[in-house]
C-alpha cells in the first residue's frame, strides 16, 4: 500500500508521496513513487503512483523510453499540447498495461492487478491542472468542489485535509497540512512509511519551487508529529466532560 496527495491551490500545486512497498511484514522495500519531467519555461508534469508496483513501474518505464527518441515515438509528456491530453494518454497506457498483466495472470490467477496515478502539472499558456487516473484508464480532474486527490491508503489522512484546506492558503501552510495528514496515516497504518517525497510547484514557474525528501531524522517532520499529538490531547481535554447523571 502507499499514500499520495495532490493538492490544488490558487498559487499552484503541492504534492507528497510515501515510498514504502511491502509484501508482508518481513518484506518491506523503498521505491520512489513521484516522477517529474520538465521543459524550462514550457511545461512541468509530475506523476505519483499507487497500487501494483510492477504495473506502475511499467508505465514509468514506457514513458522514459519514449523520451529517448522523441521524434520517432509517441512522446506523451513532452509533446501533448494540454494536460488533459497527457492524462488521457497516461490513462490509455495504464489500462493497456494492467489488461496485459491480467491476461497473463489468467482467469484463475490469484487476485487482480490494480493501480492509480495522480497527474499534476502545467503547460505554458494554461492553468495548473490536477487529475486522478483510475486503473480502467478513465480519470477525473480537480475542481473547486474537489480540490485535492489522494490515492492509496487515504482514509486516515483525509479528515485532516478536509478540515484544514483553504484554496487561498500559502504554500507553506499547505505543506504543513499534508505533513499532518501523512503523520496521521503513518501512525495508523504500517503499510505507509518514511521517507516521504515532497514537491511544491508554483504556477507559471515550470520547475519545482521546492523539493524535499522527509526522512526519519527530519527535524521539521518530527516537530509536526510531536506538536500535532500534543495539540490533539490538549483539544480532547478541553472538550466538555460527559456527565453520567445528566446524560443518563
Amino acid at each position: 500500500m502507499t499514500y499520495c496527495v495532490g493538492m490544488m491551490l490558487d498559487k499552484g500545486l503541492v504534492l507528497m508521496s510515501d515510498t514504502r512497498t511491502n509484501s508482508g511484514v518481513d518484506n518491506i522495500s523503498v521505491f520512489r513513487k513521484m516522477f517529474t519531467w520538465s521543459v524550462a519555461g514550457e511545461r512541468i508534469i509530475t506523476l505519483m503512483t499507487a497500487g501494483n508496483l510492477a504495473s506502475t513501474q511499467a508505465v514509468i518505464s514506457q514513458l522514459e523510453e519514449r523520451m529517448k527518441e522523441p521524434d520517432e515515438r509517441g512522446n506523451i509528456i513532452l509533446k501533448s499540447p494540454t494536460m488533459f491530453q497527457v492524462a488521457t494518454e497516461i490513462g490509455k497506457l495504464l489500462r493497456a498495461i494492467i489488461a496485459d498483466r491480467q491476461q497473463a495472470n489468467g482467469e484463475k490467477g490469484r487476485g487482480r492487478f490494480t493501480a492509480s496515478i495522480i497527474v499534476a502539472g502545467q503547460i505554458a499558456g494554461m492553468e495548473p491542472r490536477l487529475f486522478m487516473v483510475y486503473p480502467e484508464g478513465n480519470f477525473i480532474e480537480a475542481s473547486h468542489d474537489t480540490p485535492f486527490f489522494q490515492i492509496g491508503e487515504t482514509k486516515y489522512g483525509r479528515p485532516i485535509i478536509i478540515r484544514g484546506y483553504d484554496r487561498a492558503m500559502s504554500m507553506e501552510d499547505a505543506v504543513k497540512l499534508v505533513m499532518v495528514s501523512f503523520d496521521s496515516t503513518l501512525k495508523a497504518n504500517l503499510s505507509v512509511g518514511l521517507p516521504l517525497d515532497l514537491q511544491v510547484i508554483e504556477r507559471d514557474t515550470f520547475a519545482p519551487t521546492h523539493e524535499h525528501r522527509v526522512t526519519h531524522e527530519d527535524p521539521y517532520f518530527q516537530a509536526i508529529s510531536s506538536s500535532w499529538g500534543d495539540a490533539l490531547k490538549s483539544a480532547f481535554h478541553s472538550l466538555p466532560d460527559y456527565d453520567f447523571y445528566k446524560n443518563g
